[in-house]
């Protein structure tokens, strides 16, 4: 028997869950805190980037028909294999930065509704979610699509029921002037948060598993994308509109949840507590397992290092690329903060983006693409980045060198690696 194709409404469910997948819970007080009032303004310009990097994605997507999505895309866009290998290498460390988003949050989250302030809880709890799901991965259990598709809809559900009701508790005192930050830090907020659009781009990588992907995959993304952008719109103009400033500052990793606290009490607060706390679980549970068939994949390409690519003998689970990107999350996750964490992932993604909408450029006859669509989304996604990178410099150097040591190390170890590759056949 035939497996159940996926049809839009599932492509939609994929995307959507893809996107708020988490991030929105964490990074919303981080946006309101750079943006000020303008923060509605700063979801729709990253929305729009995200937009316009989609309609690349689906020319490639009906293209390649490959599950290896944008790495398969840069290796056929790219003569110089390097190229390939560092956009690879640069995807994996990019799902690392948002499972560590994700398990931070769920540590936030879990820490206040425990009512606690301690950091050794937080810390705790963002490491245990990550090794539970190490466990459920390396037994083998897959979630259910039902289960999946359930949960992305219980999240929406609750976020779009705090979006409706928070509009008749709005204090317009709190929303003027709108930009009580400057113009210049509405692209600066979309910048550092530009993370919460990410998801999307994993619809491609099912394009074989579609019913008639030529008539879903653009409606899948596409759709997917403007239904994101219409909640992260209405969300952070209800969080704006019942918070304070000095609200913002100091609750600012659970922001969202006190945000409910006016119009909807404890209950409120405990309900979008909730939803962050299965949100970020099931984020995390899907990044984990597309993650480390990714890394699967590429060490089979020999563009990762072998070990990767070993599996448990009685079951298809890549056990060793699960252990090492389960262990670097944590690393991560408990010697960063929210900032480092939402900008390195909010970077690494706009330059993954940068380096999709240049594949499409190249590949625009051979995809039947208009030149203008990936030029327009290379130029946002490479002044984005610049913005993001310029921000950083100036208000948080320590990101801005913890990230750029963490890009020169990627790029030296992917390089050597192919040098030992290159090496080894001239040895032969």
């Amino acid at each position: 028997m035939n497996k159940k194709k996926l049809g839009l409404k599932e492509l939609i469910a994929m995307g959507v869950g893809g996107m708020v997948g988490g991030g929105i819970f964490s990074v919303l007080g981080l946006s309101v805190s750079v943006a000020g009032h303008a923060a509605p303004i700063a979801f729709a310009f990253g929305g729009i980037v995200a937009f316009i990097t989609g309609l690349s994605y689906v020319k490639l997507g009906l293209h390649f028909h490959s599950d290896g999505g944008s790495f398969t895309y840069l290796e056929h866009s790219f003569k110089n294999r390097n190229i390939a290998g560092i956009g690879g290498w640069l995807l994996i460390v990019g799902y690392i930065g948002t499972m560590a988003l994700y398990s931070y949050t769920f540590g936030a989250y879990g820490n206040v509704m425990l009512g606690s302030g301690k950091i050794w809880l937080h810390n705790i709890l963002a490491s245990a979610i990550m090794l539970v799901f190490l466990g459920i991965n390396l037994y083998g259990v897959k979630a259910a699509g039902s289960t999946e598709d359930l949960i992305v809809l219980i999240k929406v559900v609750i976020l779009s029921f705090f979006a409706i009701a928070g509009l008749f508790y709005i204090n317009s005192d709190h929303l003027l002037p709108v930009f009580n930050h400057g113009e210049i830090n509405v692209l600066m907020g979309a910048t550092l948060i530009f993370v919460a659009y990410e998801g999307f781009e994993l619809i491609p990588n099912s394009v074989n598993e579609m019913n008639n992907p030529k008539k879903y995959l653009k409606r899948g993304i596409l759709y997917s994308i403007i239904i994101t952008i219409l909640l992260y719109i209405l969300v952070s103009f209800v969080a704006v509109g019942n918070l304070t400033q000095g609200q913002i500052n100091k609750y600012k990793e659970y922001a969202l949840a006190i945000a409910a606290r006016p119009f909807l009490g404890q209950a409120g607060f405990m309900l979008i507590g909730l939803g962050a706390l299965l949100s970020t679980a099931s984020a995390i549970n899907a990044t984990l397992f597309g993650t480390a068939r990714l890394s699967m994949v590429m060490a089979q390409d020999k563009d990762l290092p072998k070990l990767f690519s070993f599996k448990e003998r009685t079951k298809d689970i890549p056990w060793i690329s699960l252990i090492i990107i389960t262990a670097v999350t944590i690393v991560f996750v408990n010697t960063s903060n929210l900032s480092i964490i939402s900008s390195f992932a909010s970077s690494t993604f706009l330059l993954i983006f940068m380096a999709i909408n240049l594949s499409a450029f190249i590949l625009r006859k051979t995809i039947g693409i208009k030149a203008i669509i990936p030029v327009t989304g290379f130029i946002l996604t490479t002044a984005s980045w610049i913005t993001l990178i310029i921000y950083l410099a100036k208000t948080n150097f320590t990101s801005f060198i913890y990230i750029g040591i963490f890009y020169i190390v990627i790029i030296i170890v992917e390089l050597l690696f192919c040098e030992r590759k290159v090496i080894k056949v001239k040895m032969k």
